[in-house]
């Protein structure tokens, strides 16, 4: 009689680590997660320790080559689910009563951010032109989950609060586009052609998707009873991953792009489906986000990141405390806000799992990306640390200073 055999075997398999390693990880969320809510460790700084302990700088019980087909799929399914669910999250009614703030820093910040640190990578580093606008890329987005209390506490003013909210579920699909045709640039740099990665693969996704949002729109009765609103939500989950594999298989399009752009048009169009999906998915897109935020920590080497010397430390001083404040601040200019509701919009500007993807996606495919995925991942790690350690402090001290949560909705920018 035959024998069953495990998949993985060996007590050092990678597998079998990671299955331990992520089942303590679930259980350890579960249980911690009040305790983090109140103390400035984020369960995204636990969660990245955690793979820095377990991976190449610890004590080597994960062991992922970003080139591996694991790390690439993973990052894949990560962004398809992420990007999705910041495209449903785009608040329509929000975003028509609090779309200038937002808007301004989308349009004049982020790229004022990115330029900037390219500038500083190119000129003080002397790192070549295109890495340098691949790195000010990855760098731009933000992430409200590294300082929940800001966005979520009500002694902010909701003009803060409405703004960074929308400003980071939009930044991430708006960074994709560039960080995509700058990787293409380097992968193959004698064969890219700018109208053609434009037209079929920015445009081909944006179409994609805006069809394949109105057939699902369409497609799905509305009315769905309470109890069956987990099977709207696997509807919603499964529009996403046939939009991505149609943009990419059907037309050779961006499915990423296609996937961001029908979840904002899906959510606008059929409100249900987006509050469906985003109260019950929340499994699935934490549990895709452990995974690469272990697997992130685990790919990052502390020895190759100190070996770079003060470079990526210029880089991390110069996204916090110069070019962001920059963006925000020329962004800003004239919409008569107080000086201190600034200063604060600039300072919570923290990197997360969107600069986290990107940047796996970026080492995974680009021969030589080793500098810029370490800068970007130094950044992170900072991040983690310093807006975890000021997003309470940061909300009282707001609140203390601008105006009533109450009233702050009732002023507009300019």
């Amino acid at each position: 009689m035959s024998q069953l055999v495990p998949i993985a075997t060996g007590s050092g398999s990678t597998f079998n680590w990671a299955l331990l390693i992520l089942g303590l990880l679930l259980m350890a969320g579960a249980l911690l997660a009040e305790l983090t809510r109140r103390g400035f460790l984020s369960m995204v700084a636990l969660y990245v320790i955690t793979g820095l302990v377990v991976g190449n700088s610890g004590f080597g019980w994960l062991h992922f080559s970003p080139q591996s087909p694991f790390v690439g799929d993973l990052t894949v399914i990560a962004l398809v689910v992420i990007l999705f669910r910041d495209g449903l999250e785009v608040d329509g009614g929000l975003l028509k009563s609090s779309w200038a703030l937002p808007a301004r820093k989308l349009v004049l910040a982020m790229p004022i951010t990115a330029i900037l640190i390219a500038l500083m990578a190119h000129w003080v580093i002397g790192i070549d032109w295109t890495w340098s606008f691949l790195l000010g890329a990855l760098l731009s987005p933000t992430d409200p989950v590294l300082s929940s209390s800001v966005v979520t506490n009500p002694r902010v003013p909701a003009v803060i609060r409405n703004s960074l909210n929308l400003e980071s579920g939009l930044n991430d699909g708006l960074a994709l586009p560039a960080v995509l045709a700058l990787v293409a640039v380097l992968e193959h740099s004698s064969h890219f052609v700018l109208w053609t990665f434009l037209l079929r693969d920015v445009g081909g996704g944006i179409l994609v998707g805006l069809v394949l949002a109105f057939i699902a729109s369409r497609t799905m009765p509305s009315g769905v009873g309470h109890l069956e609103r987990h099977l709207v939500s696997l509807y919603a989950l499964g529009a996403a991953l046939l939009t991505y594999g149609f943009a990419v298989l059907a037309i050779h399009a961006n499915g990423l792009i296609a996937v961001f752009v029908g979840a904002i048009a899906l959510g606008l169009m059929r409100n249900d489906i987006s509050e469906a999906f985003c109260e019950r998915a929340d499994d699935i897109v934490e549990i895709v986000k452990l995974g690469v935020f272990v697997v992130f920590g685990a790919v990052i080497s502390l020895d190759s990141i100190f070996s770079w010397g003060w470079a990526p430390w210029l880089i991390v001083v110069t996204t916090f405390l110069i070019a962001r404040p920059i963006g925000v601040g020329v962004s800003l200019a004239g919409t008569g806000l107080p000086k201190s509701t600034k200063a604060f919009m600039a300072w919570f500007g923290p990197k997360g799992v969107a600069t986290m993807s990107f940047s796996l996606l970026v080492l995974g495919r680009v021969s030589g990306s080793q500098e810029i995925f370490d800068i970007a991942a130094l950044c992170v790690i900072v991040s983690i640390i310093v807006h975890g350690l000021t997003d309470v402090p940061g909300a009282n001290w707001i609140g203390k200073r601008n105006l009533a949560p109450d009233n702050a909705e009732n002023q507009t920018a300019a």
